[in-house]
């Protein structure tokens, strides 16, 4: 199969309007490894559409030379919903203003309907297994009713996605080195996709909350092999991973080039793409416990001053930043208030950054990764 371009329609659109996302696909229809890629669906967040980009310029030369054997299917600009979303000049990519929340949350929850649908058919075989349940999975996203335009984006990238063997959704976060979640199950299978990329983080949860669009492809091999038991073989079948490109600003092309050439190498050390990779570069990081994240927020309302820095080991209390009031004394005569100190909960490593610098009651400031959970972690281990 050469390199096909296929303009996916999206439904609930008002009369008179139309969207699409488009879709490249390389290699052979229905050749394993099935990889699916894709950038933006926070679509203001540019490093994952722009390394999607890089990407499938890599894959048109290596199809053209036949050395694409899986099939890969890339879709660089996978939410032209929230592209389209603008208010003074600024985009809104990361929410639907329509009211359906997150674009990276609310992916169908398909574990019931495919088990109702393998329910008698599964066996001894892990091989056959895998197949029986992937043809379910597609055939559950094909019966979803979505009403919503983010729903019928979610269902439309879903199908496109849910019968591979990996899925890599690129985002980034607002300053941060390149980070990767995973399901628990995956690490340290994974481990050779961290290395690739260079990852600095590695975040795994078996249930993250909020169901992203990396769990709903992955997280049903898991629920269906704790389901159907021991002796019913289902693999974790799906290598899935949010995939965190840095930080917002970092939009480089020396980067984006680093990068899709790590991707083109973890892509042919699994055997998507023909030819001997690379050596596997050392892992830069251990993986810690997502509940592990000590997100702290600020209590008030100001001026936020960060006290740390990326990849600084702080300990637990440290002071990691500062939220001033900058209106002043109440009254003449008395004092001025003090800033709120934000401290860490737990030692570790901070590794994310906020970019506002006046924030609300309620904004994650830092991110802290520790090697162990953290008490009192709600179901929600994700920011909104």
């Amino acid at each position: 199969m050469a390199h096909r371009v296929v303009d996916l329609p999206l439904g609930g659109n008002p009369p008179g309007t139309a969207r699409s996302v488009r879709l490249h696909r390389f290699g052979t229809a229905g050749a394993r490894p099935l990889v699916y890629v894709q950038g933006g669906l926070h679509a203001t967040e540019v490093p994952g559409m722009l390394v999607a980009d890089r990407l499938v310029r890599r894959l048109m030369e290596l199809d053209a030379a036949g050395r694409v054997v899986g099939e890969v299917r890339v879709v660089p600009v996978a939410n032209p919903l929230g592209l389209d979303q603008r208010v003074f000049d600024e985009r809104i990519g990361r929410f639907d203003m329509a009211g359906n929340g997150n674009f990276n949350r609310g992916h169908a929850d398909l574990a019931d309907a495919v088990a109702r649908r393998v329910e008698g058919r599964l066996g001894a075989d892990p091989a056959a297994n895998m197949t029986t349940i992937r043809e379910a999975a597609l055939a559950a996203v094909a019966a979803l009713s979505p009403l919503s335009q983010a729903d019928h984006l979610r269902r439309t990238l879903l199908g496109q996605a849910v019968d591979a063997d990996i899925v890599l959704d690129l985002h980034c976060d607002e300053i941060a080195p390149l980070h990767l979640y995973l399901g628990t199950p995956l690490w340290p299978g994974a481990a050779d996709l961290a290395g690739d990329l260079g990852a600095e983080a590695v975040f795994v949860a078996e249930v993250s909350g909020g169901h992203p669009f990396d769990e709903a492809c992955s997280a049903l091999w898991w629920r269906l092999a704790a389901r159907f038991g021991p002796d019913v073989p289902i693999p974790p079948a799906c290598l899935a991973s949010t995939v965190e490109l840095r930080g917002m600003a970092d939009v480089d092309g020396g980067l984006a080039d680093r990068d899709a050439d790590a991707i083109v190498a973890f892509l042919t050390r699994r055997g998507a793409i023909a030819g001997t990779p690379p050596p596997l570069p050392a892992l830069r990081c251990a993986a810690t416990p997502l509940a592990g994240v000590d997100m702290v927020t600020s209590p008030v309302s100001g001026i936020v001053l960060i006290l740390v820095a990326v990849g600084e080991e702080v300990a637990a209390g440290a002071r990691v930043a500062e939220v001033l009031d900058p209106s002043g004394p109440a009254a003449s005569g008395l004092p001025a208030p003090q800033p709120a100190a934000l401290t860490a909960a737990a030692a570790g490593r901070v590794w994310s950054l906020t970019t506002r610098r006046f924030v609300d009651p309620g904004t994650v400031v830092v991110k802290i990764a520790g090697d162990n959970a953290l008490p009192g972690k709600s179901e929600l281990l994700l920011t909104p």
